[in-house]
């Protein structure tokens, strides 16, 4: 019984009945990519000769795959170890193009047929399958059977990286134009594709089409080669602009097409090479097309999706990082570690995820600056000094600081002297004031002397007035310090 449809109405009302169209494509994405390939019709002969000297070579027999077994039915296009055994059993990299076009294979009898041209192999290699017609006229049908184990590189990009075929100009022809007249360069620029195709006899006949990886011919304008993550046989609409009838030039395809073979370039969800036929004119659509597509896939309706959902394997989650891992930015160019166990409107962070102690982030002075707020009254008071703010004495701030401290006692005194407007110099980070020596104990740190109540040292301004050189400054302190453009409090951040 013939199962063909006998028209595309028929078609159409088939498929519409049975399946249900799935749109795909990679996460976060919307469209996939199309290209083209065809099968090439070149001339070759069964022996070399001066005119035919490009040899088309067989599998060779130490080319092996790690796990692969001869027995298989085909030779793994991606996603194993490729190479050769060594005297001692041990696997190495397979020869690359560079190597076997230099005579790596000479004398194992692996030649199928030779060829004219280089370009005409490399065409082959990348289509996957030709049409090789003979001296008598015979056509020697091959087909893709295996290759070196590296991956493909682009003629193309070499080519225009190396500025000896401007972009614009990009095209088969004008590629085989100047491979045939630098022979000597053209030779570097293929071996900079370490790629190597090899192949097998498939037929002797010139009639029908070649057979895809599914085992079954393809056919021009509905076959698609895909990644091996779908069965072959998967039918897909796909919608695409293409420049079918001339390069200048794209018009609406929309059409059914059938996953009947794959290729090791094939990667993604919606990613298609799309099939046109043989010779020339097919060779010229494939290479016009490499234009985004939508793709969706006919899934029987049979099939219950949902069900068939939660049966997938999910992605691996995301570890999860601990809050006081993840550094923040103040919004000032400065980013401060949450890790440091600093103290925030004067109370101390003890439940933070990360202990402050063993790795202290910030430097004393540091934490200053970020704890330090103003009072509402012009007055700048810092809640890290170790003395007291508002009366209370902040004896819970984490003791990491104390063991190493940062800054020498002069260094601190250099960074937060402050003229008072006549002459005479206050310190705010010392429990006295700083006229006319230095203190002889200067605490090395916040926390050194947890105990010490504010000290309130006066020192007579010569009219009778105090000055407190316990907070961070006084507010006559502060206004000059405003007045001059510079920073209130001696922190700057230690990135």
């Amino acid at each position: 019984m013939d199962l063909r449809p006998q028209d595309s109405d028929t078609a159409r009302a088939f498929f519409e009945r049975n399946f249900q169209p799935v749109r795909i494509a990679r996460l976060g994405e919307v469209d996939g990519l199309l290209t083209g390939y065809f099968e090439p019709v070149v001339a070759g002969s069964r022996f070399p000769s001066p005119e035919f000297h490009v040899p088309v070579y067989r599998r060779p027999r130490d080319l092996v795959a790690a796990g692969y077994s001869p027995a298989s039915v085909a030779f793994p296009n991606k996603g194993v170890r490729i190479g050769r055994r060594t005297a001692n059993n041990e696997l190495v990299p397979y020869y690359d193009r560079g190597a076997i076009e230099a005579g790596a294979l000479d004398g194992q009898k692996l030649e199928i047929c030779w060829l004219k041209d280089p370009f005409d192999l490399l065409t082959m290699q990348i289509e996957g399958s030709a049409r090789v017609i003979l001296e008598d006229g015979t056509p020697l049908r091959i087909s893709y059977d295996s290759h070196n184990g590296y991956r493909y590189g682009s003629i193309e990009r070499v080519l225009v990286e190396r500025n000896l075929i401007p972009r614009q100009e990009m095209s088969a022809q004008r590629i085989r134009d100047w491979m045939a007249a630098h022979p000597d360069e053209a030779a570097k620029v293929r071996a900079a594709n370490r790629s190597y195709v090899f192949f097998r006899v498939t037929g002797l006949s010139n009639e029908g089409e070649p057979v895809g990886a599914q085992g079954v011919p393809l056919t021009p304008g509905r076959s698609i080669a895909v990644d091996r993550v779908h069965e072959y046989g998967t039918p897909f609409f796909i919608e695409a602009n293409l420049p079918i009838e001339s390069g200048k030039s794209a018009s609406r395809f929309g059409r059914l097409m059938i996953a009947q073979d794959t290729g090791s370039a094939l990667v993604g969800p919606a990613r298609a090479d799309l099939y046109w036929g043989a010779g020339d004119d097919a060779g010229r659509i494939a290479g016009r097309i490499r234009h985004p597509g939508r793709f969706a896939m006919l899934v029987p309706r049979e099939l219950d999706l949902v069900a068939a959902g939660r049966q997938m394997p999910l992605p691996v989650p995301k570890p999860k990082i601990a809050e006081g891992e993840v550094d923040k930015t103040d919004g000032k160019g400065h980013a401060p570690s949450a890790n440091a166990g600093a103290i925030a409107a004067g109370k101390e962070m003890s439940k933070h995820p990360a202990s402050p102690a063993p790795k202290p982030k910030m430097l004393a002075s540091d934490i200053k600056k970020e704890a330090k707020n103003e009072d509402g009254k012009g007055r700048a008071t810092s809640a890290n000094t170790g003395a007291t703010v508002a009366g209370k004495d902040l004896r819970k701030h984490p003791a990491s600081l104390a063991p190493k401290p940062k800054m020498a006692a002069s260094d601190v005194k250099k960074e937060v002297k402050k003229e008072d407007g006549k002459g005479k110099a206050t310190s705010p980070n010392t429990g006295a004031t700083v006229a006319d020596r230095q203190p002889s104990k200067h605490p090395a740190s916040p926390a050194a002397k947890p105990k010490a109540p504010a000290i309130e040292v006066k020192k007579r301004d010569g009219k009778g007035k105090a000055n407190s050189a316990n907070s961070a400054n006084s507010g006559e302190d502060w206004r000059a310090t405003v007045g001059s453009g510079r920073p209130s409090a001696p922190a700057r951040m230690a990135n």
